[in-house]
């Protein structure tokens, strides 16, 4: 790791310290460097720190997020806070972004005060060890040639997480390929014990490569040209307690795409073999060749 990463997980941090500005309101900055529009995962991750926000008792279980409009990364993002309901084991929020008075994004997250229970998972797949997999820079140096030039300065850019891919993304040039990818991941170095910090932090990693998974069977460009593509919406469940500065393996595949939107889910492995959470994702797949003049 070296000391730009170091400064970029800060920088991510500072972001998930969202400002209150009233009570259930908060306002987040942006990532700097982001091409075109927000980062869907800053938003998701900064929506469940406001909502955590206000719970007195018990740990996110679950959220789920509709992506309305493209953000501007120019502009802060105003987080307001609907207490859905306090319940004695289960606490609702739901949380709406803005900028510029128009939603971009909107959300429900519910909170469980932990209790014991039965317990099963699926085992995990077999994977490399994450020493064996390269580094984000290792894999960046070895594909830049595949990678358009405008994209060539932010992919050799600093990370706040450890990526490290057993199969090369499309967005990184790798090759058409079906079946399920496998990526390591961890944040840069060491946090605190602040579980929503935590969970935000994986909440932010677990949009990186999901959608890539519905584009891998075509490539970036099929037999039907390029593909426009952008999230449409990202759950995510968090069955067991973990830290993002461990080694996470996060297992991904795309079941189905139909209708121009594909389908991706993953599920999220501790080292040990400890499932400990799972995510799932729709996102727009629209062919260059049908484009028309319509928002999403």
């Amino acid at each position: 790791m070296t000391s730009r990463d170091r400064d970029k997980l800060a920088d991510l941090l500072e972001l998930l310290a969202l400002e209150e500005i009233d009570t259930d309101v908060y306002r987040g900055q942006n990532e700097r460097g982001r091409l075109g529009r927000l980062f869907g995962g800053q938003v998701a991750a900064q929506a469940l720190v406001a909502a955590g926000r206000s719970v007195a008792e018990g740990r996110a279980h679950s959220l789920h997020g509709y992506f309305l409009r493209p953000g501007d990364p120019s502009h802060p993002v105003l987080y307001s806070v609907d207490r859905i309901r306090d319940g004695r084991s289960f606490t609702t929020r739901r949380v709406v972004a803005r900028q510029r008075g128009h939603a971009i994004f909107n959300m429900a997250a519910s909170f469980h005060v932990d209790e014991s229970g039965y317990e099963h998972q699926l085992p995990m797949p077999e994977a490399p060890a994450p020493e064996a997999v390269p580094t984000w820079d290792e894999l960046v140096k070895k594909q830049l040639d595949h990678l358009p030039k405008e994209l060539r300065a932010w992919v050799g850019g600093p990370r706040a997480i450890d990526i490290r891919h057993v199969q090369v993304p499309s967005y990184l040039g790798g090759p058409p390929f079906e079946g399920p990818s496998l990526v390591w991941m961890r944040v840069a170095r060491t946090i605190g014990e602040d579980t929503l910090v935590h969970q935000a932090l994986l909440t932010y990693a677990s949009d990186f490569s999901l959608l890539d998974n519905m584009v891998r069977p075509y490539g970036r460009i099929g037999r039907l040209g390029p593909l426009m593509t952008a999230s449409l919406d990202h759950a995510l469940w968090f069955h067991r307690g973990f830290r993002a500065d461990d080694w996470l393996l996060y297992v991904q595949e795309s079941p189905a795409a139909a209708g121009a939107r594909g389908f991706a889910r993953g599920m999220i492995y501790t080292q040990e073999g400890r499932l400990v959470a799972s995510v799932a994702q729709e996102g727009l797949m629209r062919p260059a060749s049908r484009l028309e003049d319509r928002s999403v």
